[in-house]
């Protein structure tokens, strides 16, 4: 049960009905509702009932009755249509709701020259770090520019350090107090997973940093003091709420940096009772700290299913993006933006045998791997580590490793994903998921992106998908992604239960759940959500309209409308 949670309201409640028929304890009745349960041999119900936070009973209204007590509580719901609760199995709540991530929103396609007047507003608002942080631009817009960007953030910000990430959060561009802060210098080496850009006439580094060269930078702005931990679960609680709104009631941190202690923040919701989602925190692999690392990962473990919170998978980047050329490819770039990025075809985080070692170490442990992969070679790679260390370690091992975004794939490795049960996590909630929002992205790979994300061609091998949002990404709404799930042309998913069943059993699997949770069946846990029209029922291109009514943890009312009559 959850603590602290309100009951519904009596606008959806009906009055309590004073019986005592039944021969069994129930809490809660849920009745004359459309409830689809993702159960294949119970696809709907009219009826549940839930006594201590699980399913006693589900099926027909008048068999429901027998449960019923002088204490249940009944919620009549004049045929609203009831499902499981979402599972988004890659998202970043805790990085996105941080409170002192930064100030300075900027607009990515502008002149960065003409932020100035921003620059010296938002500056003096950072709050929980000395460092100026921001995050909005475009990183063809700094390559592009005629000075240094580093010389155009220090006309705005000089006195203290300044890092601003780029939209896609896989670059960050850098003042000159900054790259001081980090140590780094015309004779810094590239580190695993990054570039520092240096001028090409002085070596000098010019302010932006690559992938991996930005993250690690970005560590010495996020202190690990008790004023930048209380901003992140200020922003966490924030968060939760909105998960709660949106229906969603299961989630995992696909980036949890251990080394700035993001687990403790998570860690801190449950021990004050606070966290009103089940979470699985993915630690994440740093590609320049030593393998060493994996002990202190082995010791942060934990896999109770009693426990909202675990700590059992690891997220791992095998490549970069395609925007910025880093995304792993198995054919060169059509376009060199002069990154000196070895043979132009993108870079690895991680490579193929550093994976295999990594996974091989850990997957004994009880860790499943979230892999990174955007390019068709990081795919390539990142199933062909998951093969080897099937053979290394026996099938005896219940893995359930999963590469994510598979934004670009051979045809070859299609296949791969269900011969190896290998989990495919797609992202489509944004607009630019769309092929032919995509389009531009042909300018530096050509044909290879004709056809991003092949969701369906994974789907039709037999291969289990999820679809999750990567918020804050792309949107956190569910009934986007299952809207542009089912719009995609060619590669949109084939019907609607399809869908449902990525965002729910599918994910329960990936989190370890499924015999408690992704369906509503006896024996599991009560998560489930009111929706205001029936997804069944109305016309694709309305199912992002859908709106939460309420939202339910084991049977405990965590969100509810105030529309809601």
């Amino acid at each position: 049960m959850m603590p602290g949670h309100p009951a519904i309201s009596l606008a959806l409640a009906a009055a309590l009905t004073l019986s005592t028929s039944g021969t069994q304890a129930a809490d809660l009745l849920i009745t004359n509702a459309m409830i689809y349960t993702v159960n294949p041999s119970q696809p709907w119900a009219e009826a549940m009932v839930v006594d201590q936070g699980e399913i006693i009973f589900i099926g027909n209204a008048k068999e429901a009755e027998s449960f019923l007590t002088e204490t249940t509580q009944i919620i009549d719901l004049n045929g609203r249509f009831v499902m499981p609760g979402i599972h988004d199995v890659h998202m970043h709540p805790l990085e996105a709701g941080n409170l002192a991530a930064g100030t300075c929103m900027l607009e990515a396609g502008r002149d960065p020259e003409t932020y100035h007047e921003e620059f010296i507003d938002c500056a003096p608002r950072q709050i929980g770090t000395n460092w100026v942080l921001g995050w909005g631009h475009y990183i063809g817009d700094l390559l592009d520019t005629a000075r240094p960007p580093v010389e155009i953030l220090d006309q705005s910000i000089h006195n203290r350090p300044a890092l601003m990430m780029e939209f896609t959060s896989h670059s960050h561009w850098a003042n000159s107090q900054a790259l001081k802060a980090a140590g780094i210098t015309a004779d810094t080496p590239n580190p695993p997973g990054g570039i520092i850009v240096k001028d090409p006439d002085t070596g000098h580094p010019n302010g932006i940093l690559i992938d991996n060269a930005g993250m690690i930078i970005e560590a010495n702005a996020h202190k690990k003091t008790p004023e930048f931990l209380g901003l992140m679960y200020e922003g966490l609680l924030e968060n939760l709420e909105l998960l709660a709104e949106n229906g969603i009631t299961s989630v995992v941190d696909a980036r949890s940096y251990w080394t700035r202690d993001h687990h403790t923040v998570w860690q801190r919701a449950e021990r004050e009772g606070t966290l009103t989602a089940r979470v699985n925190l993915a630690l994440w692999a740093y590609p320049e700290l030593g393998n060493d690392q994996m002990e202190t990962m082995k010791s942060l473990y934990s896999n109770n299913p009693e426990s909202l919170l675990r700590i059992n998978q690891v997220k791992v980047y095998s490549d970069g993006i395609v925007g910025n050329t880093t995304a792993k490819m198995k054919a060169p770039y059509k376009v060199n933006l002069g990154l000196g990025i070895e043979g132009n075809r993108g870079l690895n985080y991680f490579n193929e045998d550093r994976l295999a070692l990594f996974m091989a170490e850990l997957e004994k442990t009880g860790f499943d791997f979230l892999i990174h992969t955007i390019g068709d070679q990081a795919v390539h790679e990142s199933l062909n580590a998951i093969e080897r260390v099937r053979n290394q370690n026996g099938l005896h091992i219940d893995r359930r490793h999963r590469l994510t975004h598979v934004e670009i794939a051979d045809p070859f490795d299609l296949q791969r994903f269900q011969q190896l049960d290998a989990v495919a996590d797609f992202q489509v909630a944004g607009d630019w998921t769309f092929p032919e929002e995509y389009a531009p992205e042909g300018e530096l790979i050509g044909h290879r992106a004709d056809n991003p994300i092949p969701l369906r061609s994974v789907f039709d091998t037999g291969a289990r998908i999820t679809l999750s949002s990567d918020y804050d990404v792309s949107p956190m709404n569910p009934f986007i992604g299952m809207e542009h799930a089912l719009t995609r042309g060619e590669e949109a998913l084939p019907d609607l239960s399809a869908v449902i069943k990525a965002y729910t059993i599918n994910g329960a699997y990936t989190m370890r759940q499924e015999d408690r949770a992704g369906s509503l069946e006896v024996g599991k846990l009560a998560d489930f959500i009111v929706l205001d029209q029936n997804l069944f029922d109305i016309p694709t291109e309305d199912i992002s309209k859908t709106r939460v009514l309420a939202t339910f943890l084991e049977g405990e009312n965590i969100y509810q409308d105030e529309g809601l009559d």
